[in-house]
């Protein structure tokens, strides 16, 4: 199997925005600042129009947060707390920062990484080549990114989503009880691996 991927760009040919003086960038994204306004008064844009991931749950954060700033109202996107999935097999999700992001920012970091081929719910699915790995910033703990390659990617990814969209800790979700056996004990072992601490392993 070869997977092909060709990217993706915004569509915005025949929207009139020429017309009425919107800028653009050199790719055909609508300019916008923090708050998702273009230059013209009382135009704001989101979405695929706008840069950043096109991903529909990015959109639709979006649209929330414009519809709470027209009314003043103070809307916002943490956008390092977007997470990403491919639906494929395995099943593919990321949230944050990677290692090479975090290196080229001069942040300290450790890793944890647990395998799924050490978490019961995972031997019992003959579902065990894959992990779940966590990174966060050394001394404060706090997540910075995640990365989880395995069965139910993308629902897992969301508890380590929730994490850096609150400035949450390695220990915090280390600490936390999950059920057993669930692959949601791999997530708690790979914060616990980041701690120095992995108990399953």
């Amino acid at each position: 199997m070869v997977l092909v991927t060709t990217g993706r760009r915004a569509h915005t040919a025949g929207l009139g925005l020429a017309g009425i003086g919107v800028a653009q960038d050199e790719q055909g994204r609508v300019k916008v600042d923090r708050h998702y306004r273009t230059n013209i008064d009382g135009i704001w844009a989101i979405g695929d129009v706008i840069a950043g991931p096109m991903l529909a749950h990015k959109a639709s954060d979006e649209g929330i947060a414009v519809a709470e700033i027209i009314p003043g109202k103070p809307g916002y996107v943490i956008y390092d707390a977007i997470s990403s999935v491919t639906y494929t097999r395995p099943e593919a999700a990321s949230v944050g920062k990677t290692e090479d992001e975090l290196r080229a920012a001069g942040i300290l970091y450790t890793v944890g990484k647990f395998p799924f081929s050490a978490n019961g719910r995972a031997r019992a699915m003959l579902k065990t080549d894959e992990f779940v790995k966590i990174l966060a910033e050394k001394g404060t703990g706090h997540v910075l990114g995640a990365h989880v390659l395995g069965p139910a990617a993308g629902e897992l990814i969301a508890e380590i989503t929730l994490l850096i969209q609150s400035r949450g800790t390695a220990e915090e979700l280390g600490r936390t009880c999950h059920a057993h056996p669930t692959l949601s004990e791999a997530v708690r072992e790979a914060a616990l691996g980041a701690m120095g601490r992995s108990i399953d392993i």
